[in-house]
């Protein structure tokens, strides 16, 4: 593994300029799963990496899961496609705040990411944000966890958003659902069937 690399802050200049730039997806063939965030933060895009900004707890949640060996910084996204991992978004425009999205934005979103699926075919999608999922994919009833429908044509399952703005859910809480996916996985079962 590559040492972490911590970062500066962004200005609110290098923010501003940050609204136009593109977070390039972390994906390779074989992945296991490709995490689907809803869209990259304006502190993402400013400093390269995913999951960056202070209290989003993607990192943590993957790690406690069981997904990675270590606690990975947002620095070393690029080492997840060696564990058989990917990350890529609904909608690659940068915001502040995902609520800044329109509608038409995930449906699209949605459209290209089913192509990314199609292309790259994990063992599954796992997109980490419910609302997110239910606009881009037209699923408005769809609830957290596995989804009886595919995307892609690959098994996909809903996780909850990580963002530190999402106060229904503590790291602890966080890491149990994502360690849920990981043992479905481990066990060879694709999740196609949504709880009831």
């Amino acid at each position: 593994m590559t040492a972490p690399r911590r970062f500066v802050p962004p200005t609110p200049a290098e923010l501003e300029a940050a609204a136009g730039r593109l977070l390039p997806d972390v994906v390779g063939p074989g992945l296991r799963v490709l995490f689907a965030g809803i869209n990259p933060s304006l502190y993402s895009a400013a400093v390269g990496h995913h999951f960056a900004r202070p209290g989003n707890r993607f990192w943590p949640a993957l790690h406690r899961s069981g997904f990675t060996p270590e606690l990975l910084h947002p620095s070393q996204d690029g080492e997840l496609p060696a564990l058989g991992l990917g990350i890529t978004n609904v909608v690659a425009r940068p915001t502040t705040r995902a609520d800044e999205l329109a509608p038409a934005e995930f449906v699209a979103g949605g459209a290209a990411l089913a192509a990314k699926v199609a292309h790259w075919r994990p063992g599954c999608l796992a997109v980490v944000g419910v609302t997110a999922y239910r606009v881009a994919f037209g699923r408005p009833r769809a609830a957290m966890g596995p989804q009886p429908d595919t995307v892609g044509g690959r098994p996909v399952w809903v996780l909850p958003n990580p963002s530190g703005l999402n106060a229904h859910y503590t790291v602890d809480r966080l890491a149990a659902v994502f360690a849920e996916l990981r043992r479905h996985l481990a066990g060879g079962q694709a999740p196609t069937e949504a709880p009831t």
